[in-house]
């Protein structure tokens, strides 16, 4: 596993003002949307491209574009939908699929509940959102799901990460045999016995969309 923890002040700032308990949810909506379009702008470094020309209004010039076969963007439902236009604003022409993931409060294990995939993935470059990398098995799940259908370029783009997620998801990929990338605004300092992140910014879910309750 690659990780990519982004080092600008834009990210550092943005992120800071996503966690204070006093953003309200239009603000946190808009700061999460500017976030991930930073942090896509680093995670699509390695995106598949192929050489073309163009006319200029003086001449021609070779350049390049996205190849023919689009990306997948893969959100986790369901704070991983507050994630999503900022990655296909610089993607446009990206496919979207969905995994629905929940964690059980007891076990912090998840449980998949519902999934909108192709069927072959071979040769499609995934990128997967989740805001919070926590304990570290939805993200895994997804990467493994992926992976199993052909997919062999995964990369996860999550607000933020704690050590005993990554700890997790380098464990989890090594043992199956995956290579993955994920890229985050700031690793945090740790999960309470809850499996929340400290200092983190709170459920993101809630704090995009409202109580699920």
């Amino acid at each position: 596993m690659e990780l990519r923890a982004i080092d600008h002040p834009l990210v550092a700032h943005k992120l800071t003002a996503l966690r204070a308990v006093g953003t309200d949810r239009p603000a946190f909506r808009r700061l999460t949307d500017e976030l991930v379009t930073l942090l896509a702008y680093e995670a699509t470094r390695d995106a598949r491209v192929e050489p073309c020309v163009v006319e200029t209004p003086v001449s021609t010039a070779n350049g390049v574009k996205l190849a023919d076969r689009p990306p997948l963007v893969v959100p986790i439902l369901r704070a991983g939908l507050g994630m999503m236009d900022g990655m296909i604003r610089l993607i446009p022409t990206a496919e979207v699929g969905f995994v629905g993931m929940v964690r059980n409060d007891d076990t912090l294990e998840p449980t998949t509940y519902a999934e909108r995939l192709p069927r072959d993935l071979t040769g499609r470059q995934c990128y997967v959102l989740d805001p919070m990398l926590a304990t570290g098995g939805s993200l895994a799940a997804t990467v493994r799901f992926l992976h199993d259908r052909g997919a062999d370029d995964v990369t996860c783009i999550c607000l933020l990460a704690t050590p005993e997620g990554l700890a997790k998801l380098e464990a989890l990929t090594t043992e199956w045999g995956i290579h993955c990338t994920l890229v985050v605004a700031a690793v945090d300092e740790r999960l309470d016995e809850r499996g929340y992140i400290v200092p983190g910014l709170g459920d993101a879910g809630d704090r995009l969309f409202g109580l699920a309750e």
